[in-house]
C-alpha cells in the first residue's frame, strides 16, 4: 500500500465497537464461491482537495449521506492515504470499506465511476487485513501503542546511522545490524516502503511478515527474513544517545525509543473491496512485473 494522501476530511467517522454481524438490510450474495453483500446505506468519506470532494458532493446528492453508524459501506474517495486514514478511524467498525481513486497512486483504490456505484459495491469481493501493533519505549519508560496497516519502519534519526539489535519471539536473531533502518511489513503493505528498500512482495493470504534493513552496512550482504506471521519482533536500539531513531507506524511516529515490540493483531480485521477480477492478490502479483 502506498500511502501519501491529502488530509483526511472523513465528515464525522466515529469508533465504536465493533459488531460481527450482517449489517442490517445487507443481503449475503453468493457468486463464483465468493460472498458478496448487496450494500445500499453508503457513508462517503473525500480527500481535502478539490477532485475529491466534488466527487463526493455529486455522490452524496444522488444516493444520500447515511450516518456511519447506520451505514452497511463507507466509500472513500482519494488516493491509498485516504484508505489507510478511514481503516485506521473506524477499525472500532465492522463495516467495509470501497475506495475510487481520486488521488496519485491508488494501489488500494478501484477504478472511478461514479455512473455504476451501486452495481459495483453489490458485485466488489472482499480482502481482510490484519493490522501490526507497534509498542514503542521511550528513556522515561513510558509506552506508546499505535496500529500499522502498511508497516512499522524504525529510522535513523540523526546524522549516523542506527545500530539495532533483533529479537525474534524473544530470541537474538541479530546481535547488531547497522543500516540507515528496517521496517516489518503486513503483505498488504509489502508493495509500499518494504518493495522500495528491495524487500519482497508477498502474497495477500500468506501467513507471512517481511523484515526487511534499509541501506544495511553490517552485515553488508543482509537482506532481511521472512517471519512467521505470529511472529513478535523486537528492536533494541544500541547507543540511543549517538544513535537516535524514530518508530512510526504507518504516519504515527515515536521519537527516541529505545525499545520496539512489532505484532500482528490477529483480533482487528479491516475489511477492503475490490472489483472483481481487480483484488489485492491480483494486483501484487501484477506490481511485481510492472
Amino acid at each position: 500500500m502506498r500511502k501519501r494522501d491529502a488530509a483526511l476530511r472523513t465528515g464525522g467517522l466515529s469508533s465504536r465497537p465493533a459488531r460481527a454481524r450482517v449489517p442490517a438490510g445487507a443481503v449475503p450474495v453468493r457468486r463464483s464461491g465468493i460472498r458478496r453483500l448487496a450494500l445500499s446505506r453508503i457513508h462517503f468519506v473525500a480527500s481535502a482537495v478539490d477532485l475529491a470532494e466534488a466527487a463526493r458532493d455529486r455522490l452524496t446528492a444522488r444516493h444520500g449521506q447515511a450516518p456511519v453508524e447506520a451505514a452497511d459501506v463507507i466509500v472513500a474517495l482519494g488516493g491509498d492515504g485516504l484508505m489507510l486514514s478511514t481503516l485506521h478511524a473506524t477499525e472500532g467498525l465492522d463495516l467495509p470499506v470501497y475506495g475510487m481513486n481520486r488521488g496519485t497512486v491508488g494501489f488500494l483504490m478501484n477504478a472511478f465511476d461514479e455512473a455504476r456505484l451501486v452495481e459495483r459495491l453489490s458485485a466488489a469481493e472482499e480482502a481482510v487485513i490484519n493490522p501490526l501493533r507497534m509498542i514503542a519505549t521511550t528513556a522515561d519508560g513510558s509506552q506508546v501503542e499505535a496500529l500499522a496497516i502498511n508497516e512499522v519502519s524504525i529510522l535513523r534519526a540523526g546524522p549516523q546511522a542506527a545500530k539495532l539489535r533483533i529479537l525474534v519471539d524473544g530470541r537474538e536473531r541479530m546481535a547488531e545490524l547497522v543500516a540507515d533502518g528496517a521496517l516489518v511489513c503486513t503483505p498488504a503493505g509489502s508493495t509500499a516502503y518494504n518493495y522500495s528498500a528491495h524487500g519482497p512482495i508477498l502474497p495477500i493470504g500468506a501467513d507471512i511478515l517481511a523484515l526487511t534493513p534499509m541501506a544495511a552496512f553490517r552485515p553488508r550482504r543482509w537482506r532481511g527474513a521472512l517471519l512467521p506471521k505470529a511472529a513478535r519482533v523486537d528492536f533494541e536500539v544500541l547507543e540511543p544517545d549517538k544513535r537516535p531513531v524514530s518508530a512510526v507506524a504507518d504516519s504515527r511516529e515515536v521519537r527516541n525509543p529505545l525499545r520496539i515490540a512489532i505484532a500482528s493483531v490477529p483480533d482487528i480485521a479491516h475489511r477492503i473491496l475490490f472489483d472483481p477480477g481487480h483484488g489485492l492478490e491480483e494486483r501484487l502479483i501484477r506490481e511485481q512485473f510492472a
